[in-house]
């Protein structure tokens, strides 16, 4: 778990500036048509729509455009097919990376995806390779002036969570995906907000890098999360704060 908080929070800390740039809203709204077409386009019963709703408007992405994207993925909308395809790899170090695509042209994307790896000294690998070592999690982070922890373990772990651990200045919450909602609904109950909340997955197995390496990767990941058809991008790297830092 705290291999997966240390680059949780690295990726975080580029996606502050990411935030600001124009490909936001499309990924955003990829991801809301996708949970649409899988769990319907009512968010009471369909958690994966909540939460990309809720990831929208912190983006402050319009109502207007929230609600096409739902209707173009329950199909009242139109618009091109678009599939969800798990790329699997390796990073320089070892490291795996899973890469967690939606495209309506599978053997563009392929390639991009392939060239991107070649590129950042990474290489594609057989499905099933690496997609075993991240299992589907509800990742939720509080602050931890917010809440005693005994209060906010009793909290979670009531409502679901499998695992609240201490981090720097954060509490870290781990769920199942049924549980993710009912934890943030528990806590929201207690008047507290997550600084971050997210279905995830979250690496079984860690892989530990020298400073090189973890520069090396971060770039790969970057290239990745810069494509347009790339919803999120995995690894299972451990890399300490110094170094996550000065490559960032």
């Amino acid at each position: 778990m705290s291999g997966h908080s240390k680059w949780a929070q690295i990726k975080r800390k580029k996606a502050a500036t990411d935030a600001a740039r124009s490909k936001a809203f499309s990924k955003v709204i990829l991801e809301i048509t996708l949970a649409a077409r899988h769990g319907g386009g009512d968010p009471d019963g369909n958690p994966r729509l909540r939460s990309a709703i809720a990831a929208a408007k912190a983006v402050n992405m319009p109502a207007a455009n929230i609600e096409r994207a739902i209707r173009r993925g329950t199909g009242e909308a139109g618009g091109a097919q678009v599939e969800e395809i798990l790329y699997e790899g390796y990073a320089p170090g070892g490291v795996a990376v899973l890469v967690e695509v939606a495209t309506d042209n599978r053997n563009r994307t392929a390639g991009d995806i392939r060239n991107l790896f070649a590129r950042h000294g990474g290489s594609l690998a057989e499905a099933g390779s690496v997609a075993y070592l991240f299992k589907p999690r509800g990742v939720i982070e509080v602050a931890s002036g917010l809440i005693p922890e005994e209060t906010l373990m009793e909290v979670a772990l009531e409502a679901g969570a499998e695992d609240v651990e201490a981090h720097g200045d954060a509490y870290v919450l781990l769920t199942s995906p049924a549980a993710f909602e009912a934890v943030r609904e528990a806590l929201a109950a207690r008047g507290v907000t997550p600084t971050h909340a997210e279905l995830t997955r979250v690496a079984s197995v860690h892989v530990p890098l020298h400073e090189r390496d973890a520069a090396a990767v971060l770039r790969l990941v970057e290239a990745l999360e810069e494509h347009d058809d790339v919803t999120r991008v995995h690894a299972n790297l451990v890399v300490d704060d110094a170094a996550g830092a000065r490559t960032l």
